[in-house]
Formats: structure tokens, sequence, C-alpha cells
């Protein structure tokens, strides 16, 4: 107990380094691969396990900004990313990258962004019940904006909805229900020892993608770089298009949209869709970890400058 605590106390250095450890030990990557549905669902049960729902209450009183976050995260933000794509060509993108751009796109934000947020200082209630909206929108929208990209899914919009659907509602059923049978207090006593548990399954899972990120770079290290660098330049051009969309609700509650909007779940379309994906998007899903796990330490200084008086005034 002791030892996750302690692992759980150093959550942003830890996160950091899952990815070196990721890169580095392609042989435990292969031996973790065929866990990465398992983790992803674990993923989840932690977070709807520390999910307060009270805590949404008091964001009713103004549901219209979390609407507002959520068609955006679910449906508009997607329809950009997918025209944007269409106008730059999809045979210049490429079959394969242009599914994991499609599938990033449409999927809904990680389960830790609200956690991410609270850490950076940022609204974690706002970020947690736009999560819990898109999460339930998710299984409806993706199948059909996927549909409508013309992407090469592998299965059906149908198949990908029911799994998403069902890994989601089976994964809050547990979560919520243990939170009952723990007790809100014992958990928040704690906290620190299952944000270590936290980050030992979050390394099942960037093990498992960024296996073959070591060995595809020594094979074609320019391609690793164009990948990590399209990642990087997503990440980035969601945060600030959606903190500017939204900066009229406030700088603070801009950022954590923005930051959430930013932190998209591959991992569960990796969950559902990942047996039948090419190489491909595995390669590219891996590479956009690395800025998610660096937000902590790469954005700090510049959320700062964001909300620092008179910046940016509204």
């Amino acid at each position: 107990m002791s030892a996750l605590a302690w692992i759980g106390r150093q959550r942003a250095r830890a996160l950091a380094a899952l990815i070196l450890i990721g890169i580095l030990t392609p042989p435990l990557g292969a031996v973790l691969r065929p866990y990465v549905g398992e983790a992803v669902f674990v993923l989840l049960v932690l977070s709807f396990l520390r999910t307060d729902l009270r805590a949404l209450v008091g964001l009713a009183r103004r549901p219209g900004l979390v609407l507002a976050a959520a068609l955006w995260s679910c449906i508009a933000m997607p329809a950009l990313a997918i025209l944007a794509m269409a106008g730059y060509g999809r045979d210049a993108i490429g079959d394969g990258l242009y599914l994991a751009l499609v599938l990033q796109a449409v999927t809904s934000p990680m389960m830790a962004s609200p956690a991410l947020a609270r850490l950076m200082g940022l609204n974690g209630d706002l970020a947690l019940a736009v999560l819990i909206l898109t999460s339930m929108l998710t299984p409806l929208t993706a199948p059909v904006l996927t549909s409508l990209s013309g992407a090469d899914l592998p299965l059906s919009g149908m198949a990908l909805g029911l799994m998403l659907a069902g890994m989601l509602a089976a994964s809050a059923a547990l979560g919520v229900g243990l939170r009952q049978a723990l007790g809100a207090p014992a958990i928040a006593r704690h906290g620190e020892t299952l944000d270590g548990v936290n980050i030992l399954v979050l390394m099942v899972f960037v093990s498992s993608v960024m296996g073959e990120v070591g060995l595809e770079f020594l094979k074609a290290p320019l391609t690793v770089l164009g990948l990590t660098a399209l990642a990087f330049a997503a990440n980035a051009s969601l945060i600030v298009l959606t903190s500017l969309a939204f900066i009229l609700w406030g700088k603070r509650n801009a950022a954590a949209i923005g930051l959430m909007s930013s932190q998209r779940n591959v991992g569960l379309m990796l969950a559902v869709a990942g047996p039948l994906a090419p190489p491909d998007v595995w390669l590219y899903f891996a590479v956009s970890q690395i800025p998610i796990y660096l937000a902590p330490v790469l954005l700090q200084p510049l959320l700062r400058i964001w909300l620092a008086p008179g910046a940016w005034r509204v």
C-alpha cells in the first residue's frame, strides 16, 4: 500500500516515465499487448470508482455550458477534423493514418481528464460533467461520424456502437457499485494508493501500444518523427481552438474544456477495434500518447500565462 501511494505521489513524473518504459522495453509490450482491452476496462472502472456524482448537482444550474461542450466534443470537433482531412486529401494521408485520425476524432475524452484538470487547477467538476455526457453520446455519434468519413473501419458501425456502449456501461456499473460498497470516505483516504494502481494499469496500456515505437524508429525514423509531430500538432490545435471557442464562459472553464477535448480516449477505440486495426493505427495511437502524458509538464507554464490577470481579457 505504501509503495502504491508513493507511486501515486509521483503522478506527473510517472506519466512521463511510462513513455520511456514503453519505448525502451519492446518485449514487455509484446507480452502485454493482448491485454490492452482489459487494461482499458480497469482504467474505466477506476475512473468511475472515484467519480462523485454529487459534485455534478451544482452544474445542473447551468446545463447550457455542459451540453455545448459535449456537443462540441462529440459532433462539431470531429466533423471539423474530418472536413479538414478531406480538404487535405485522403490519398495524401493514407488509409491507415486516415482511419487512426478519424477514430481519434470521434472517440470521447479520456476518463482521467477531470483528474488532470484538477491537478492543473482547472474546473474538474465541469470536466467530469462533460465527460459523463460525452461517454453517453459517443456510442451514438462515433459510428455515424466514422461512416460519414468513409474510413475503412474493420467492423460495422453498429458493432462499434454496441461495443462502446457495452464497455462503458459495464465499467460504470462496476465502478459505481464498488464506490457504494467501499464508501466515499474510504476511497478518499486511499486516493494516493488508487493513483498508484492507476499508473501501474496505465503501464500495461502504454507498454502495449508503445512497444513497437522504438523498433519502428530504428527502421523508419522520419516516419515516426513525422507522426509524433502530427500528434503534438493535433493535440495543440484541439486545446487552442476549443479554449478560444469557449472563452466567453471564462478562461478557466475554457481551458478545462480545451484540455479534455485534446485528451482523446484512443484506448477505448483500441479496446473495441484494436485486434482488427492495421499497424498504422497502432503506431499513430502510440505516439499520440506522448503529448497526453507530457501535458502536466508542458502546459503548466502556458496555463499560467492564459490565466494571468489581464491576459486574453473577456
